[in-house]
């Protein structure tokens, strides 16, 4: 490796190793003859440039990152000279080492073929060996081109050799084309053709995507960093609820400088759930402090509103002066066309006159509806304000009013003063006409949009008087109900009793299972009487088809079991047709018609059961 190091490492290839002596050409003659190539005389130069070598960035970093990589290879970039124009064939030496001797390949001849280069290529592979070429031959040959790390002869005459860095690679292609002769000998098997091309090796590419990785993680933490920091600070943290904070806090709400601050601390509080029973009353002071902040707020409003008038009035006075000013010009200019002074004039200056008059007319008008909406809005508001509690604004107001609608006069009269011509005098009018159609047109649309809106009012009105009969119809309901359920649990209860008295006689008295079963049937004719009684009185009726449907099932299944049958059992049968039904659901349909099925007791004691049976042609007959 020192020999490389010394030979081929920094690709200055000294040039008594590579020079051939041209001064002997009987010696030059017979060296290419016997390779069978012409002899061409050519100066010394480097194997390959380092210009061509590049160990930077892959470009197919995008690959694996979605990072446009930057091509280290584009010339301009300052990471390395521009390549040199390819235009300049590359020139070739015979190169001497000690066990074998590479002689160039004729120029003329197109260069040697190469696969597309690998990503992270550091392994190469050499086809053409001589055959008696050993490994040690073949590292002194390629170890000028670099340090190599591994090289894997085969038993044919090709091997591959890995080197420790990828520009190194560059150097062995360029060696690709060489004939190579060990020794001195003239045999066959110690010469061949030299190809070097690029090989695909698993150790290679997985070196490259680890520095692809890094690369990329780099750079991800790079526009993080650029992120952070153009990232907005974040706002600053709420501290947690204690007493000694709620105190500061409570100070601070009291301060009109740090309320805002202040106010959102205690909204945090609040909504993370700090309120309870030991902290309400700090907490209800707490809120007291950010109430008495509205009349601030209020007056504060208060103030900026009466900066904001001072400001129209000031605006008001500023504009009524432009516009005495615009009158004025006009003034001037309405003097200037009369016939005593617009003979003078020249027909150019006619022209301007007449241009800056328009100009001026169309000003002043803009100015003066202006102003006139200025005062019609502070009509309308006047007229809106309840001024009858303070009359002495009211006289101020009626003041300024009338001041005001004396200056309109005045400056209507001195404008119709000074518009002498009869055909201006018409235009006005026609403007004045034009803008009252307009005026009514959009008074006719305001009414009628004043109308739709009532007519709305009056069918929401509607809407919710309907809405409370319903209300109120619902609260009967629920009233009622409530009435009756109290009934029922009453009438239970002494039914209840009276089961128990019955029982007890029964047992003391010996009566058998048939006394105690009248008992029962008593006891549960005297439910449905009452129950009858109650629907009765509701008269309920069907809400919908699907309780119309549940009654026919519940009516066919109950007509096949005379004997009556359970509520568990009649709902585990409905339940295969609908999943979504209840067993109290049927109990409270059932419940509501006892005309059609009536609740019966059977058993005695703990055997007994509740059972309901189909009766609807029983009360058809009694009917």
């Amino acid at each position: 490796m020192a020999a490389a190091a010394d030979g081929l490492g920094s690709i200055a290839i000294d040039t008594t190793q590579l020079n051939m002596s041209v001064t002997d050409p009987t010696a030059w003659a017979t060296a290419m003859n016997n390779l069978g190539m012409v002899p061409v005389g050519l100066a010394g130069q480097q194997l390959v440039t380092d210009s061509i070598c590049v160990p930077g960035f892959d470009p197919s970093l995008s690959m694996m990152t979605g990072i446009t990589p930057i091509n280290p290879m584009i010339p301009g970039m300052g990471l390395v000279p521009p390549p040199p124009p390819t235009d300049v064939p590359v020139v070739k030496e015979i190169i001497h080492c000690k066990s074998c001797t590479l002689f160039p390949p004729n120029p003329n001849l197109p260069p040697p073929s190469t696969r597309e280069r690998p990503p992270g290529c550091k392994t190469v592979f050499v086809g053409g060996l001589p055959e008696n070429a050993t490994e040690e031959i073949i590292q002194e040959v390629f170890e000028q081109c670099g340090d190599i790390t591994a090289i894997r002869k085969s038993k044919k005459n090709f091997c591959h050799i890995r080197f420790a860095e990828e520009f190194m690679v560059d150097k062995a292609i360029y060696l690709s084309g060489y004939r190579m002769r060990l020794g001195s000998s003239t045999d066959k098997k110690d010469s061949g053709r030299l190809h070097v091309d690029f090989a695909q090796a698993r150790d290679d590419f997985y070196e490259w995507e680890c520095k692809q990785r890094m690369l990329a993680r780099e750079e991800r933490h790079r526009r993080k960093m650029e992120e952070d920091r153009l990232r907005p600070p974040s706002p600053p943290a709420i501290m947690h609820y204690s007493e000694h904070e709620a105190a500061l806090l409570a100070e601070k709400l009291k301060d009109d400088s740090k309320f805002s601050e202040a106010i959102t601390v205690l909204l945090t509080w609040i909504e993370r759930g700090e309120v309870n029973r030991r902290s309400a009353n700090q907490f209800y002071s707490m809120v007291q402090s950010a109430n008495s902040h509205v009349r601030r707020l209020m007056n504060e409003k208060a103030a900026h509103e009466q900066e904001m008038e001072q400001a129209k009035e000031t605006f008001k006075n500023a504009l009524t002066g432009i516009l005495t000013q615009f009158e004025q010009i006009v003034a001037v200019f309405n003097a200037s066309t009369r016939q005593k002074a617009w003979d003078h004039f020249s027909k150019a200056q006619r022209k301007n006159i007449d241009i800056w008059r328009k100009h001026s007319e169309e000003l002043r008008n803009a100015h003066s509806e202006q102003l006139m909406g200025i005062r019609r809005e502070e009509e309308m508001e006047m007229s809106d304000d309840d001024s009858g509690d303070n009359p002495s604004k009211k006289l101020r107001v009626d003041d300024s009013a009338l001041a005001a609608q004396a200056y309109a006069l005045k400056e209507e009269n001195d404008s119709l003063r000074w518009q002498l011509d009869a055909y201006r005098n018409e235009v006005e009018l026609l403007k004045q006409e034009k803008g009252q159609l307009f005026r009514t047109e959009e008074s006719l649309t305001k009414d009628q949009q004043l109308q739709f809106l009532q007519q709305t009012m009056q069918g929401m009105q509607q809407q919710l008087l309907s809405i409370q009969e319903e209300l109120n119809n619902k609260k009967s309901e629920l009233e009622q109900a409530k009435e009756e359920q109290t009934h029922t649990q009453a009438m239970l209860k002494v039914l209840q009793e009276q089961l128990k008295s019955a029982k007890e006689l029964a047992e003391i008295n010996g009566h058998d299972e048939s006394q105690a079963n009248e008992i029962n049937v008593l006891t549960v004719a005297l439910v449905n009487q009452d129950r009858e009684k109650n629907s009765e009185k509701r008269s309920p009726g069907l809400k919908s088809e699907k309780e119309a449907l549940l009654i026919g099932i519940i009516s066919t299944f109950l007509h096949v079991h005379p004997f009556g049958a359970n509520i568990e059992y009649l709902w585990s049968y409905m339940q295969q047709l609908d999943s979504r039904i209840s067993a109290n659901e049927i109990e409270m349909l059932l419940m509501r018609l006892p005309r059609m099925f009536k609740q019966e007791f059977t058993g005695v004691g703990a055997t007994l059961e509740k059972r309901w049976k189909f009766c609807a042609f029983e009360g058809i007959k009694t009917v």
